[in-house]
């Protein structure tokens, strides 16, 4: 009995060191996975994400949609639209060439590598933006646009507000990590939808799964592609601060969305999570094209053509272009505390020579000027009262617009007849406008025989639009009834009180 005490004693101590030494094994474990999480959790809350119905504008699923992110290389895609808006009216052609500053040249990867001096064309420029995302050729379209980047960038913010991005600050042209450049999903829904039907003569080139460059071909970075039905684009992003970014444009038959994913952990998972959105949310999309969103037209339109109806009381996140009785858009500094009181949002009134750009190591053009726009410059000064003037531009520009605002607000109070009337299109042109009222009165019938259409004109950004209307409708109810009637045969269109 006194000899096995002692073993006993032995044995009781070993458990007790064992119990130890787990404990103590399993707390430095513990503190060991402790980082892990809490590194995983900060990844994980830059996740954000978004489906909108692109038809309707209908949010069909949000998280953190509203929520502050950093874009990456989708600010590709504001850059895009900005050279998609020069093309289409003429400032710049496919084949102008692109020349690549010092600053454009010595831009990191991604890039194409043109030294400066060196110069590709504008299409090979959006091409390289779309495939690769190269960052160089986005800073030198920037330069060639903006007539520096610096510039360019307050055109992007500018433009955003213009669109209803009220949450987005550029300050670049590529992406390339800058604190004070910031996004959301939303936003960049927006800007998806709008690239889509602002510019559909441009839009093929987001669907490029390749293009030739010199002796070699450049592959697009978005593995959705050709993956995923319906996938016709858009952009890709990546910093380490964003984490992995992704936008995309997708149709099956009637149905469209734009889903946007944002802080992916990784490539594989970012387009994994697209694909499940993709998959869960196309089938509630809406199959109606148009309908009281957007009044679209068959006959071909020489620039942008854009008639959007009164949105549906929903968090709708459409280009925010509606026929209100005020269009003129004003840049908006108190939505964005990190825009400057100092910034004038115009571009300087300074001549710039036509696009011809040589082969030097500076670009030539100074695109945004009111010469280059003939008096009309697209990005509107903020309001006299919150703006003072920066060296002679805003009176210059307002002496520039004076006569042709009191030529348009002439032709509002002498052709525009009261009550009820419906609209079915909204052209750049006046002539073109007059000749869609003409094909679809043809195309009515009785809807419109007792109608009498008319062109209303409005400004947007500079340029004169012109509505296409039918008035003579007694009533609210009339009006829906004859709208209601032209839907059935395929004609965009919605009612509005003069």
């Amino acid at each position: 009995m006194r000899q096995a005490l002692p073993g006993k004693v032995l044995k009781s101590a070993i458990s007790i060191k064992s119990f130890m030494v787990f404990t103590l094994a399993a707390a430095i474990g513990m503190a060991s996975v402790a980082p892990v999480s809490a590194a995983k959790a900060t990844r994980d809350s830059r996740y954000a994400a978004i489906v909108v119905d692109a038809n309707t504008g209908e949010t069909l699923h949000s998280s953190s949609a509203d929520s502050r992110r950093y874009p990456a290389s989708l600010t590709k895609m504001m850059t895009l639209y900005l050279t998609f808006e020069a093309l289409s009216k003429g400032r710049i052609q496919k084949d102008s060439k692109v020349v690549f500053s010092k600053n454009a040249a010595a831009e990191p990867p991604t890039k194409i590598g043109v030294k400066a001096g060196g110069s590709i064309s504008v299409e090979a420029a959006i091409l390289s933006l779309i495939t690769r995302s190269a960052n160089d050729a986005s800073t030198a379209l920037g330069e060639m646009i903006g007539g520096s980047e610096e510039n360019f960038a307050r055109m992007m913010t500018a433009k955003a507000r213009s669109l209803g991005m009220k949450g987005t600050v550029f300050r670049n042209a590529n992406g390339l990590p800058n604190t004070a450049q910031f996004t959301t999903a939303r936003d960049m829904a927006k800007l998806g939808i709008a690239l889509r039907e602002h510019f559909p003569q441009y839009y093929s080139y987001f669907s490029t799964r390749s293009f030739a460059f010199g002796r070699q071909r450049i592959a697009n970075h978005n593995r959705l592609l050709g993956r995923i039905k319906g996938v016709d684009g858009i952009k890709t992003g990546y910093t380490r601060a964003s984490g992995f970014n992704l936008v995309s444009s997708v149709q099956d038959g009637n149905r469209r969305i734009v889903a946007v994913v944002l802080g992916g952990t990784s490539g594989a998972s970012r387009d994994n999570k697209m694909a499940e959105l993709i998959k869960t949310y196309m089938p509630q999309a809406s199959k109606r094209g148009g309908g009281d969103l957007i009044a679209k037209t068959d006959t071909p339109m020489p620039a942008v053509a854009v008639a959007k109806a009164q949105l549906p009381k929903r968090n709708a996140p459409t280009p925010d272009m509606r026929p209100e009785a005020e269009e003129i858009v004003v840049a908006d500094a108190s939505a964005d505390e990190a825009v400057e009181s100092d910034e004038v949002v115009v571009a300087a009134a300074v001549p710039a020579p036509k696009p011809v750009i040589a082969r030097t190591s500076e670009p030539k053009i100074a695109m945004a000027s009111t010469e280059r726009f003939g008096g009309k410059i697209p990005f509107q000064i903020r309001k006299a009262k919150d703006r003072a003037p920066a060296e002679g531009v805003e009176q210059a520009y307002a002496e520039e617009r004076a006569p042709a605002v009191q030529a348009l607000d002439q032709m509002k109070t002498a052709s525009v007849p009261s009550g009820w009337a419906i609209q079915v299109a909204s052209s750049p042109s006046d002539g073109e406008a007059r000749a869609i009222l003409d094909k679809t009165a043809k195309q009515a019938g009785a809807a419109l025989a007792k109608a009498s259409p008319f062109t209303v004109p409005f400004e947007k950004g500079g340029v004169t639009y012109f509505r296409a209307r039918f008035a003579g409708f007694e009533s609210k109810d009339s009006a829906w009834n004859a709208c209601n009637a032209l839907k059935k045969k395929k004609i965009a269109c919605y009612a509005i009180a003069q």
